[in-house]
């Protein structure tokens, strides 16, 4: 029903674990391979292309799903429905910052401050051309193929480049001076695609799936007894979604409870339910959660 075509290149790995964890794994020939197949009744075809076309090969048809950045959709201006984000990226779940930076022994605080004339080197040539006609600057933008943060001060004044952290920046000598965009991967749809209402209930279910499974990964099942005498005071720090699961033991046993809680917080969860009275806690794993 739906062709499908997913990033290659930094996101590949993390894309495919997301969608090997939401039951929907990704099987190919090879590593290299560009073509595969889900198991899928919903999933006629799959492709694996470079996150920088996926916007464009989307909003044509040629693929009623993808799956790219905020920053390759705003690069290309594709005309494409988003379904929703995706929190989950090279290194962290925080979204990647599109930023322009200048060496670090730079006088330019702000894009303001960049000269006309000003050499701009960027993977982003429309979105930083749009950014800096913003804001008064007529710079001269240069594709850069790669490498970008390497080519201060020589090849240019100021980059326009993606970063996470920010680290890599830095240890270039760069100073970042403005964020033009923040980017999360998004699962986006063809208009005319998603107008069918068979094909758009389907494109909601894998939605359902991922950020089930992207839920997931942040919590963990745990489950306990308790004597009736301990109740209440485990219950008072037993996190939950909504409220803990509390079920009589046969006979005189106590209770059974289980809830979710942060995965974070279970180091000092755990100590503290023993302390107050709780046994047999067990700590389990979640493949989704779904509200």
């Amino acid at each position: 029903m739906l062709r499908l075509v997913l990033p290659k290149g930094s996101l590949e790995k993390q894309t495919l674990e997301l969608f090997s964890a939401a039951d929907l794994t990704v099987r190919r020939s090879s590593e290299v391979d560009y073509r595969a197949t889900i198991a899928d009744p919903r999933i006629a075809d799959v492709r694996i292309l470079r996150p920088q076309e996926i916007p464009s090969y989307v909003a044509d048809g040629l693929f009623d799903i993808g799956i790219t950045g905020r920053d390759w959709i705003e690069e290309t201006d594709a005309d494409v429905v988003s379904l929703g984000q995706l929190k989950y990226s090279k290194v962290t779940s925080n979204p990647i910052r599109v930023v322009l930076a200048v060496g670090g022994d730079s006088t330019v605080a702000a894009a303001e401050d960049l000269a006309d004339g000003a050499r701009v080197s960027t993977e982003y040539p429309n979105l930083t051309r749009r950014y800096l006609d913003s804001h008064g600057v007529k710079a001269n933008v240069l594709l850069s193929y790669g490498a970008t943060e390497a080519k201060i001060p020589e090849i240019a004044d100021a980059v326009v480049e993606i970063t996470e952290t920010g680290r890599a920046l830095h240890a270039a000598g760069l100073k970042i001076v403005a964020t033009i965009l923040e980017s999360y991967t998004e699962l986006i749809a063809n208009p005319i695609a998603f107008a069918d209402p068979v094909k758009a209930h389907a494109m909601r279910q894998i939605l359902t799936l991922l950020h089930g499974s992207l839920e997931a990964r942040s919590r963990v099942l745990v489950k306990l007894n308790v004597a009736e005498a301990d109740l209440e005071r485990v219950i008072a720090v037993l996190p939950s979604l909504k409220s803990p699961t509390v079920s009589k033991l046969f006979g005189d046993g106590g209770y059974a409870l289980e809830t979710v809680v942060e995965k974070a917080a279970i180091n000092v969860l755990i100590p503290e339910l023993k302390d107050r009275g709780a046994t047999d806690i067990l700590e389990l794993p979640l493949a989704k959660i779904v509200p």
